[in-house]
């Protein structure tokens, strides 16, 4: 039996899927390759069965999201090791086999992320993901390769397999045992961030998640919601103080939502400013479902917090006034 699974998750991505399996299936021979649907009504599934039978296709119910579409499917994905990729990602020759012999060297590495360009201009970083993701005290995430709207060039100087805070959802790879223990992602969070809540638990275990440079993928980006889309201002603010919620240290939780309050306001009055207000609209639309369901994740919160879970006190104040604009270790 193979020990990885790369598992794509698809809702009427049929065009993704002609475009990105092809170089799935040709670079991923040592694992077993599925394709979880949330009840697709287009073509995907008649394009899977005929074009590659020995793709496993597993039959989601509904469209559940990311974070349930996934929890759904792996339940009885039995290999060791998952990888779950977005469909909008293009692999590269043997970028699986730096991803196996890290988890075979070190048995503390729970998650690992791949080095992730831009698809659309490959000689830099992706945004969702880069060289492995970060969260400043108030929860905002950035990566190695981008900060805030500034992403990098690669020039080698990631190149590395550091520890980092999160892994991008877009290749995801995690130990199966421990994916089940954490009881895999948060499906209140429907899409956007739960990857992050998810390495923040495995953080609040012990387990750790690593950069991979010796694997190298590409990724759209924005293929199933597009990135200036309101929806997804929306998401990511709620899920972004759910997340909070569930992990922030009790001693830090008031006065890091307070800071997180104001700075959140700020961000709604730049999209005023421009006159985005589906955007300016959609952090009100969050907070107040932050605040309907605040005790309900409270409740959610594990035995343990660490207080050193962040990386930079703040990455705005860092980005905006000291034109800090390049990851610094």
């Amino acid at each position: 039996m193979k020990n990885i699974a790369v598992v794509i998750l698809n809702w009427n991505g049929k065009t993704l899927l002609e475009q990105f399996l092809p170089s799935i299936i040709m670079h991923s021979t040592e694992a077993q390759i599925y394709v979880a649907d949330n009840a697709s009504t287009d073509d995907s599934i008649h394009f899977i069965e005929n074009n590659y039978p020995d793709v496993t296709i597993i039959r989601n119910e509904g469209n559940y999201g990311y974070a349930k579409g996934y929890n759904v499917a792996l339940e009885n994905v039995e290999e060791e090791i998952y990888a779950l990729v977005n469909s909008d990602v293009e692999v590269t020759a043997g970028w699986l086999e730096p991803i196996q012999n890290l988890f075979e060297r070190d048995a503390e590495t729970a998650i690992i992320q791949p080095k992730i360009l831009d698809y659309r201009n490959k000689a830099y970083f992706e945004y969702a993901g880069a060289a492995g993701g970060f969260i400043d005290k108030y929860g905002y995430p950035f990566c190695r390769g981008r900060i805030v709207e500034t992403v990098e060039k690669d020039k080698g100087q990631y190149d590395d397999e550091s520890e980092i805070f999160w892994a991008s959802g877009a290749c995801f790879c995690i130990r199966k045992e421990v994916y089940r223990d954490l009881k895999g992602f948060d499906e209140d969070f429907f899409a956007h961030q739960e990857e992050i809540d998810l390495c923040w638990r495995a953080f609040n275990r012990n387990h750790k998640a690593r950069f991979c440079s010796g694997s190298l993928i590409y990724h759209v980006g924005g293929a199933t919601l597009q990135t200036n889309n309101p929806r997804k201002t929306f998401l990511n603010f709620r899920n972004s103080l759910w997340m909070m919620t569930k992990n922030v240290p009790s001693s830090q939780l008031l006065p890091v939502f307070l800071i997180r309050l104001i700075l959140d306001g700020v961000a709604g009055m730049r999209f005023l400013s421009k006159g985005q207000f589906a955007h300016f609209f959609a952090i009100l639309k969050a907070h107040y479902n932050f605040y309907f369901k605040f005790f309900y994740f409270l409740n959610k919160r594990g035995s343990k917090q660490y207080r050193n879970y962040y990386k930079s006190s703040s990455i705005l104040y860092r980005y905006f006034v000291k034109n800090g604009k390049v990851f610094v270790p």
